[in-house]
């Protein structure tokens, strides 16, 4: 049974940055595929960000339109760890971030595997 616990989350200012860490309780395999997801209140958990392994030592990542080019999504198999570095924070991007982990790769909040959450909040 994997567990995985987010942290790194706070209170950020319009177009600052944040970087949230998350760290699996066993070895998680190239091959299992990670993702971000968030929620807002009063909204539906919606997709960040997804990484898999391509072989090669490649990765191969896949990004909300809504954080394209301000977010970036890596992992460290060595230390189990994936990483979301959040840059240009808007308040919209106020939510509660949760990492998943599973053996399909998807858009949808279908992963196996899921953290108890972390808060982000964007203020000016």
């Amino acid at each position: 049974q994997m567990q995985l616990v987010e942290s790194g989350g706070g209170v950020a200012h319009i177009g600052g940055s944040l970087r949230l860490s998350c760290v699996a309780s066993v070895r998680t395999f190239s091959a299992d595929n990670l993702a971000w997801f968030r929620q807002a209140p009063g909204k539906e958990r919606e997709f960040v960000a997804a990484i898999k392994w391509r072989g090669g030592g490649l990765f191969y990542m896949e990004y909300a339109d809504s954080v394209k080019g301000r977010f970036t999504i890596s992992r460290d198999i060595d230390k189990n760890t994936m990483y979301l570095e959040m840059n240009t924070l808007k308040p919209e991007d106020t939510a509660v971030y949760y990492c998943a982990a599973g053996p399909m790769f998807t858009r949808l909040p279908q992963y196996t595997y899921w953290g108890q959450g972390t808060q982000v909040t964007v203020s000016a």
